[in-house]
């Protein structure tokens, strides 16, 4: 047993053992309580506003009507690229992780065969 471990405590220092009555951090903050996480307005039904809800995406590449992914069709690959030529990510155009893979290695290739450009220039 260590020096640090046998000591009593100090007055300016709460006497609890450890894990006992104390806040992890430490701080003057109140503590959170509730769901919300405590913002202000994030309460939900018991505030009085709305809780926001967002409808999950599907993927627009997957389905019975869905095209298929090919280097070949630009028109396709055009509508996930931005207006500077990058790869737009997938949180924004909803396409699952797989048929990403597959989109961004069609997008790769039509570039390299100069089908689409690498960087849009203004």
């Amino acid at each position: 047993m260590n020096d640090f471990q046998s000591r009593a405590p100090r007055g300016d220092r709460p006497s609890a053992p450890r894990g006992e009555g104390r806040s992890f951090g430490g701080g003057d903050r109140p503590q959170r309580d509730g769901a919300a996480g405590g913002r202000p307005g994030a309460e939900g039904a018991e505030g009085g506003r709305k809780v926001f809800f967002r409808r999950r995406k599907s993927c627009p590449l997957s389905g019975p009507n869905a095209p298929a992914v090919d280097y070949k069709d630009v028109k396709l690959l055009g509508r996930f690229i931005s207006e500077r030529g990058k790869i737009l990510p997938s949180r924004i155009t909803a396409v699952s992780a797989k048929k990403q893979r597959a989109l961004s290695q069609a997008i790769k290739r039509a570039r390299n065969l100069a089908l689409l450009p690498y960087v849009v220039q203004n």
